[in-house]
């Protein structure tokens, strides 16, 4: 909330997530204006949910610009973030384009997305920032594939997006009909109805990967999605054994191991390279090699474990398969 608002002021965000998650955010930030808070009535992916903020945006101003943030990114220097955010929204009116921060890699990371830079874009020599056309979005990869992807100038893709609104729609009429044959129903009001009917998809599949309308800014900050449990092996200390924990963890013998003791303790002993997460009344084991693997351990699983908490940024619970805490 405090990087939303030193980008656009007190009032100028919305908070989008479930039902779930309103009285805590209420209770984390009592001076909160309720009506910031935009309950999504069923976690459908981004796709959907950016949909219904830009129809209601676009309502209020149709030349309104619409930065979509995320509550599990890690960026430093915070003092980059706005500046840069701000070119990029410029950058975003001035050529009718839907932009992304691309963010330099620095390491062959394996659960992020990639994109592959194109022509340049925006008057560098007017001080504006490296700007470039996308030429393609690739899925996380293996792990050979994104050393490859390292070795040819790929860089992340942040899922920090600016889009202006009239824009961003005209690209889901055009490119993601499964979404758009819905919208009469945001037209009439419908919220609950739209939400019922629409498919789960990213906003990544749904349109960036699919328009030609689409570029890039080159982040100025460090940034880190803490999306994924491996994220805490590099935004937490970890102990003299390499173990990175939260909350009541007892880690003997064991070493570069990820624990987060959320409703219970932990007890790990003689073991190596696992992650234990225990949260919302399961626990979750896997190994660290195998946790950007979640999605498709998720797609695996019964239904009350999948869907029973979801993040209203993915179909993703926010029990132990994911760290999200809400966007």
């Amino acid at each position: 909330m405090e990087r939303a608002a030193t980008l656009a002021g007190d009032r100028s965000f919305a908070i989008l997530t479930g039902s779930h998650l309103a009285d805590p955010f209420l209770r984390a930030v009592p001076e909160l204006d309720p009506s910031v808070i935009w309950i999504e009535p069923r976690a459908r992916g981004t796709a959907p949910v950016l949909t219904w903020a830009a129809h209601r945006l676009f309502a209020e101003d149709p030349d309104a610009v619409m930065v979509s943030l995320h509550s599990d990114h890690v960026i430093q220097p915070e003092a980059a973030f706005a500046p840069l955010l701000r070119q990029a929204a410029s950058l975003a009116l001035s050529e009718d384009i839907l932009v992304t921060i691309a963010v330099p890699p620095d390491r062959p990371e394996t659960g992020y997305g990639y994109l592959k830079p194109g022509a340049p874009l925006g008057d560098r020599a007017a001080g504006g920032p490296v700007a470039f056309q996308v030429d393609a979005f690739v899925e996380k990869p293996d792990e050979e594939t994104a050393r490859a992807y390292l070795a040819h100038g790929y860089l992340w893709n942040s899922g920090l997006f600016v889009f202006p609104v009239a824009r961003f729609l005209e690209e889901i009429r055009v490119h993601a009909p499964e979404i758009a044959k819905h919208l009469p129903l945001l037209d009439q009001g419908e919220v609950e109805a739209f939400f019922e009917q629409v498919p789960t998809i990213s906003v990544d599949e749904a349109v960036m990967e699919r328009s030609g309308a689409v570029g890039a800014v080159r982040a100025t900050f460090s940034w880190d999605d803490v999306g994924g449990w491996e994220a805490l092996s590099r935004t937490r200390t970890a102990d003299v054994q390499g173990n990175s924990t939260l909350g009541e963890v007892h880690a003997v013998d064991t070493r570069n191991s990820i624990a987060w003791a959320e409703d219970g303790p932990i007890v790990l002993f003689g073991v190596e390279g696992l992650v234990v997460v225990r949260s919302g009344g399961t626990t979750l084991v896997t190994t660290r090699a195998r946790a950007p693997e979640l999605k498709e351990l998720l797609a695996r699983l019964p239904e009350h474990l999948r869907d029973g908490r979801a993040s209203s940024t993915s179909a993703e619970p926010e029990g132990p398969v994911s760290p999200r805490s809400g966007t």
